[in-house]
C-alpha cells in the first residue's frame, strides 16, 4: 500500500511570500493517500449493484466518475445495468467546457446515451426527465469548497428526486480539502448557485456526508426528504491528504491548484485574474495595472499573458500583460499544511490596485457568502480580526457537521 508519511521542515523561499512566513519553519506530520490506498464508493460495486437490478438508472457524472480506468457509465452498461440517461454538471460530461458556459444536451458518441446538462437554464432535473427513471446515481469528485458548483448540482438532484419519488444512490469520494474547516458561514441573503447552504467556505466533509447534511437539516425546498443511500469509502479518514487521480475541472489541473482554490477562488469576484488562459490556472494571480509586485532585491516581478486555452477560451485580460504573483511553489509546499484560507493575497492586491472602486464585482459577496468580508477589506481590518469574526459561525457549524460524519474526524 502506497502511503507516504511526511515529517517535513519546510523553509520557504518563494517570490513575494510575506516576511512572517519566510522567516519560519513549518513542522508537518501528514499521511498522503492515493486512489490505490482506499476504495471509493464507485469501486464497491457489490454494495450497490443489487439495488439496480431491473431498475432504470440515470447517472449524474463527469470525467471524474471513474472505477479505476473505467468510467462508471461504461462499467454499469458492461454489467447489464439499464442506464437510461446521464446528467452532467458545470464543465460537461467530459469536463472540458469553460467555467460559466452553458452545456448543451447531446448524445454521447461512445455510449449512445443522451447527456442532459444540469448547468445553465436547467439546473434541476425536470419531472419529465425523471419519468422513465427509478434510481439516480450521483458520482462526482468534489473539492470541498462551498462555491464549487457541484454541491449545488447535488442539491437540485436530491430535491428533484425527493419531489418525484426517486431514490438517490451517492457513491462517495474523498474530499482533498476535507482535513480542515475555515471561512465565513454563508448568509441566507447570498444564496445562489455558488452556495445554497449555511456552511463555511471550507466545510471538511465528503460529498456523501454533505448530502446527508442537506437531507437531515431540511435544506431542500419545502423541507422534503430525499430517499438517499450513501455508498461509503473504505480506508479514508478526514486527517488524510488525498491525491486526486483525475482533475475535477479544467482549471484545477493539479493538487497545487486544488489546495490554493479555497483562497484564490475568492478572486473570481474581483478584477484580478487567477490565471485562466495560462498553464497555471489557480496558481497565479495578476492584473494589468497591479502595482508593487517586484520582490525586494529583484529588478522584475512576475508577469503572465492570458491566451485562449481549453477550458478558458475567453480568459480575462486575453492578450494583455498581467503583473502579479506566481504562487505555485507556495501552494505546493506550504498552503496545504496551513489548514486555513489565506487572505494575504486578496488584501495585498486590493491595496496595490489603483482603481479600488472597481476591484470587487457583484459576484464577490456570493463567493464570500456575505457582504462583511468585502467591507472588512475595504476598511483595512486585519486578517487576525477578520478571522475572529468567523469563529462563532464555524463553531456552530461544527456542531451541525458532527451529526453527519461517516469517517473519523481530524479533531
Amino acid at each position: 500500500m502506497k502511503i507516504l508519511k511526511h515529517f517535513i521542515l519546510l523553509a520557504l523561499a518563494i517570490n513575494a511570500v510575506p516576511a512572517v512566513l519566510s522567516q519560519n519553519l513549518i513542522k508537518v506530520d501528514f499521511i498522503t493517500k492515493t486512489i490505490n490506498d482506499l476504495k471509493v464508493g464507485a469501486d464497491k460495486t457489490e454494495a450497490y449493484l443489487p439495488m439496480l437490478k431491473d431498475k432504470s438508472v440515470a447517472i449524474v457524472a463527469n470525467q471524474s466518475s471513474m472505477i479505476g480506468k473505467i468510467h462508471l457509465a461504461d462499467s454499469l452498461i458492461n454489467r447489464g445495468v439499464k442506464v437510461a440517461k446521464v446528467f452532467c454538471p458545470e464543465h460537461g460530461f467530459r469536463g472540458i467546457v469553460d467555467a460559466g458556459k452553458p452545456v448543451d444536451t447531446y448524445k454521447d458518441d461512445k455510449t449512445g446515451l443522451t447527456i442532459s446538462s444540469l448547468y445553465g437554464k436547467n439546473k434541476k432535473p425536470s419531472p419529465e426527465l425523471l419519468n422513465d427513471v427509478d434510481v439516480v446515481i450521483f458520482d462526482i469528485q468534489d473539492v470541498g469548497v462551498r462555491f464549487y458548483t457541484y454541491l449545488s448540482t447535488l442539491h437540485y438532484v436530491m430535491e428533484a428526486c425527493a419531489e418525484n419519488g426517486k431514490q438517490v444512490i451517492l457513491l462517495d469520494r474523498p474530499n482533498p480539502n476535507g482535513y480542515y474547516i475555515d471561512g465565513p458561514v454563508m448568509e441566507d441573503a447570498y444564496k445562489s448557485f455558488l452556495g445554497l447552504h449555511p456552511v463555511p467556505i471550507v466545510y471538511g466533509m465528503t460529498i456523501g456526508e454533505y448530502a446527508q447534511m442537506i437531507n437531515g437539516e431540511g435544506w431542500l425546498k419545502d423541507h422534503v426528504k430525499c430517499n438517499l443511500k450513501v455508498i461509503t469509502l473504505q480506508g479514508y479518514i478526514h486527517s488524510d491528504l488525498y491525491q486526486l487521480p483525475v482533475n475535477p475541472s479544467p482549471n484545477l489541473r493539479n493538487m497545487t491548484s486544488v489546495y490554493l482554490y479555497p483562497s484564490l477562488g475568492l478572486f473570481e469576484g474581483t478584477v484580478v485574474s487567477v490565471g485562466r488562459g495560462t498553464d497555471l490556472p489557480f496558481q497565479v494571480i495578476g492584473h494589468p495595472t497591479l502595482q508593487n509586485t517586484i520582490p525586494p532585491g529583484k529588478k522584475e516581478g512576475y508577469t503572465f499573458i492570458p491566451q485562449p486555452k481549453p477550458g478558458a477560451m475567453e480568459p480575462k485580460y486575453k492578450g494583455q500583460v498581467c503583473y502579479g504573483y506566481n504562487l505555485a511553489t507556495f501552494g505546493d509546499v506550504y498552503i496545504k499544511y496551513l489548514k486555513k484560507i489565506y487572505l494575504f493575497w486578496l488584501m495585498q492586491t486590493y491595496k496595490n490596485t489603483p482603481d479600488k472602486a472597481t476591484f470587487f464585482d457583484t459576484n464577490f459577496n456570493y463567493h464570500a457568502g456575505n457582504a462583511t468580508l468585502q467591507k472588512q477589506i475595504k476598511d483595512g481590518v486585519s486578517e487576525t480580526d477578520i478571522r475572529k469574526s468567523w469563529e462563532e459561525g464555524i463553531s456552530n457549524f461544527k456542531t451541525v457537521r458532527k451529526k453527519y460524519l461517516l469517517y473519523s474526524d481530524f479533531e
